[in-house]
């Protein structure tokens, strides 16, 4: 409730600052909001339309993997959090507002990216390709550089910024713990604090490696993986549970029964072909594409044990969390109607 928002008013304030620097605005204008549409429309480096194998998909790939990972979806972290709320919730209207002010914030991040690495280049007199960065290096070189021109204030400013820029972290890596901890609790009656304790433990044991003088390298080959493969299978897995098994029939009308916001009767064919034949022709394209090109130009072996081996131990727990006996009905807990009020 504080830090959250402090995190928005100080971007907007970076956001601001450099909009001021030379060579930002051309860097805005030019990179960052004018659509490259030979990178758009994938067929655009092809001689023609039926030209298939000059078709390139990595920006719609990249567009994907993006979109999962900032909405958290395939993580379970949405599923566990909605379960929290009261029977009577407009779900609808909050999937809206929540995507849209998501795209939001990450558009007016962008504008600080993109302006800062247009004044960096314009400095020094270089390209503004060869002056791009991404991943980690964003938020530790892109985001110092342009805290480091403000007129006034700048380390004080910088010290909050990158305290808040903790905090938002900290929550997140808590959504990702309680997604796989509330599945435990509710489905086996475990204690809560062991429960959160003991994966907490494994997480900062399995982490240690990220440490190492490597650890940069197998974070982007775990990170590709998981999230190009890993999230998209788990979407592929919710379409197929929500579209066909559960029926999403019988979800629409349950999400339209309570709120203002009404979803149509296409959404269920979205939901049963649309989007699960579009993330499969994604992975299909994900996987030709880490064939032809072996990701990253990283060892195969280090591809097979960092990255494929990441996804396939989280689908065999999943799976073997999904098929084991849900604990008598005796010990399960409900929410009980004060409960509903008080999150209400």
């Amino acid at each position: 409730m504080i830090f959250m928002p402090l995190l928005f008013i100080l971007t907007l304030v970076l956001v601001g600052w450099t909009l001021t620097l030379k060579g930002a605005p051309k860097a805005i204008l030019e990179h960052y909001l004018k659509p490259d549409f030979k990178k758009i429309l994938f067929w655009g480096n092809a001689k023609s339309f039926f030209d298939f194998s000059h078709w390139d998909f990595s920006v719609w790939r990249d567009a994907f993997s993006q979109i999962f990972f900032t909405l958290s979806l395939g993580f379970g972290i949405m599923i566990t959090y909605a379960s929290y709320l009261p029977d009577k919730t407009d779900i609808a209207k909050n999937a809206f507002v929540t995507s849209i002010i998501n795209c939001i914030y990450s558009l007016i991040a962008g504008t600080i990216v993109f302006g800062t690495i247009g004044f960096m280049a314009n400095s020094s007199s270089a390209s503004f390709e060869s002056v791009i960065k991404g991943g980690p290096q964003l938020a530790f070189v892109i985001y110092p550089k342009a805290i480091s021109l403000l007129p006034v204030m700048k380390k004080f400013f910088g010290a909050i910024f990158f305290f808040v820029l903790i905090i938002a972290g900290i929550t997140s890596g808590i959504s990702l713990i309680e997604a796989f901890a509330c599945a435990l609790t509710d489905k086996f009656n475990w204690s809560r604090e062991k429960t959160v304790t003991i994966v907490s433990i494994l997480g900062f044991l399995g982490s240690i490696i990220f440490t190492t003088k490597a650890g940069l390298l197998i974070l982007d080959i775990v990170d590709h993986f998981a999230t190009n493969y890993g999230l998209v299978m788990g979407g592929i897995a919710e379409c197929i549970i929500v579209g066909w098994v559960l029926k999403s029939k019988v979800l629409r009308e349950h999400i339209n029964s309570y709120g203002n916001v009404k979803i149509s009767v296409f959404w269920d064919f979205l939901v049963r072909y649309i989007t699960p034949s579009i993330l499969l022709l994604l992975l299909f394209i994900t996987i030709k594409s880490d064939i032809a090109k072996n990701y990253g130009g990283y060892d195969s072996n280090a591809l097979l044990l960092y990255g494929v081996l990441w996804v396939f131990v989280c689908l065999i727990v999943a799976v073997a969390l999904t098929f084991y006996p849900w604990m008598p009905e005796k010990l399960k807990r409900s929410h009980k109607p004060e409960e509903d009020e008080l999150l209400v």
